[in-house]
């Protein structure tokens, strides 16, 4: 009974919350896309910029997610989160005052920098909260923010984009604005709402408190047993390198697609298609994420087959941008980003429960730091290739992406108990006979 009733609450106080921070997160870090629908007019902004204006973010995001994170360990996520979110927010209503690419350059790279240690900050917080038979649900709600936050920027940021045009502003620089607003008045709510561990949580009875605490205490002995468990020791094994490939394969698919897909749907579309329409196809890839990522999500943890999801995400995916390499209309183009962003998100479901796995207390806030800031790479690759190349080369790089991380996924071997004791057994048996 105390164990239904304390996952209920956690899950009910923590995760939705985290999930509006995250769709926040990823609205302001995605809505350039649609901005250019006009701004890349009005700035004289060239495919080739526009690339590296999209992938610039990830640059410093890559350079501070590692010492983000440890900063938030030491700290608490209560205060990181909250300085991380006002500073982003400031960040991007600045965004909306830019007169040139130097400055969106600037801006974008610093809005990296604030925002660095956000969502591996997050994906360490949960491990705070939530046992791994939990931790695929978990993830798999925060997760849901990329599919949600191309729901609701599709047609809003499209929307401010055709229709806001106060103090004849355009309505491009009002999107920014307006969407930045929500990350800076959040984070003042952080302080005041997000409780840093169980044990200080006046939400959960003391022996709640207790009972949370003792289960994933014995979670952490377990994985000190079979893990690394030093960031010495976890640096010089290939697993977490393997995991940071795996994640970058995914990423730069991700946010390639994610950045490039409302150019791609109106360079294909009929001379007069707005923006809003535009804005509602886009919709459609992120409608069918919802489903994916909550599908890789339960259905993970209920078989406890993480890997193998991951290598079925992944060849859904490639499949997918396979296909598009040969579309020239819009429909067919449509419908074959569908299933590439339907595999995509099957990954994002399990991934981040499934890389918790590996790491110990001690090493888990360098250890997901790590692999996301070297995905985090792929977010600067994806863009940036799909601006350089043509839509057919662009996807079929993504298709060899798919395939490599896939190969990897294969060859990552993972330890359980019931191994370590099996070692254990052995070396005692070696002792013995010696």
């Amino acid at each position: 009974m105390i164990e239904k009733t304390t996952v209920k609450k956690t899950m009910t106080r923590i995760l939705p919350f985290i999930l509006l921070l995250y769709i926040v997160a990823h609205l302001d870090r995605v809505n350039l896309s649609y901005a250019a629908l006009e701004m890349n007019a009005d700035l004289a902004l060239t495919s080739e910029v526009f690339g590296l204006l999209s992938g610039i973010f990830f640059i410093g995001y890559f350079m501070f997610e590692i010492p983000s994170n440890m900063i938030m360990s030491k700290m608490g996520a209560r205060l990181w989160i909250a300085r991380i979110m006002i500073t982003w927010g400031i960040i991007v209503i600045l965004t909306g005052f830019v007169q040139n690419a130097a400055h969106l350059y600037i801006l974008r790279f610093i809005l990296g920098i604030a925002e660095a240690g956000f969502f591996p900050g997050a994906v360490l917080y949960l491990t705070y909260w939530f046992r791994k038979k939990e931790r695929g649900r978990a993830t798999a709600i925060l997760l849901l923010a990329l599919p949600i936050a191309g729901l609701i920027g599709a047609p809003v940021s499209t929307w401010i984009i055709d229709h806001v045009y106060w103090l004849e502003m355009a309505g491009w620089r009002w999107m920014f604005i307006l969407e930045g607003l929500p990350a800076l008045l959040l984070g003042i709510v952080v302080l005041f709402y997000l409780v840093n561990r169980p044990s200080e949580a006046k939400w959960l009875s003391q022996e709640e408190k207790e009972w949370l605490e003792s289960e994933l205490q014995m979670e952490r002995t377990e994985s000190n047993h079979i893990n690394k468990k030093y960031v010495g020791e976890m640096l010089k094994d290939a697993t977490v390198w393997k995991l940071a490939l795996i994640y970058f394969s995914n990423y730069t698919c991700m946010f390639g697609l994610s950045f490039w897909l409302p150019t791609i749907l109106k360079n294909l579309s009929a001379e007069g298609t707005t923006n809003v329409s535009i804005g509602l196809l886009s919709m459609i890839p992120s409608f069918m994420g919802i489903l994916a990522i909550l599908f890789g999500g339960w259905n993970s943890d209920r078989t406890g087959k993480y890997k193998e999801h991951l290598v079925a995400s992944f060849i859904i995916a490639f499949i997918g941008f396979a296909c598009a390499s040969f579309m020239s209309s819009p429909g067919w183009m449509l419908v074959c980003l569908t299933v590439a962003s339907f595999g995509l998100y099957i990954f994002a479901g399990c991934f981040f429960a499934y890389e918790t796995h590996f790491f110990t207390e001690r090493t888990a806030p360098v250890g997901i730091a790590l692999v996301n800031s070297i995905a985090a790479l792929g977010g600067f690759l994806g863009p940036y290739i799909l601006g350089v190349l043509n839509v057919k080369s662009g996807m079929l790089f993504l298709v060899v992406l798919g395939i490599v991380g896939t190969g990897l996924l294969i060859t990552l071997k993972q330890k359980t108990s019931e191994t370590f004791i099996f070692e254990e057994e052995k070396s005692l048996e070696s002792v013995g006979k010696s």
